[in-house]
């Protein structure tokens, strides 16, 4: 049976996740708090954030900016892509 948790990006009760996503604090505060679905959804807005900011993961400044979107869009009012921004499919 899943993992149950009450997820805080969505506001109801899901299947958690399997693991802890990140071996840090904001890690540990998702795998208690966010569930499978809304960290699926994640996952997409990171690639976004990662080729717009054009980010090195081996590089900690790019890390942690990619730290700070997460919180943002699990916890607060979600991840900034930068204003020059035009989504796919809108560009002229």
């Amino acid at each position: 049976m899943a993992r149950m948790v009450n997820c805080a990006k969505l506001g109801k009760e899901l299947p958690g996740l399997d693991w802890q996503p990140y071996p840090n604090e904001l890690g540990k505060r998702i795998y208690e708090t966010i569930s499978e679905q809304a960290f699926k959804m994640w996952l997409e807005q990171a690639k976004l954030v990662i080729n717009e900011y054009r980010l090195n993961l081996a590089d900690p400044a790019s890390q942690k900016m990619l730290y700070e979107q997460a919180e943002k869009f699990f916890f607060g009012e979600g991840a900034a892509l930068p204003p020059d921004y035009v989504p796919q499919g809108q560009q002229k």
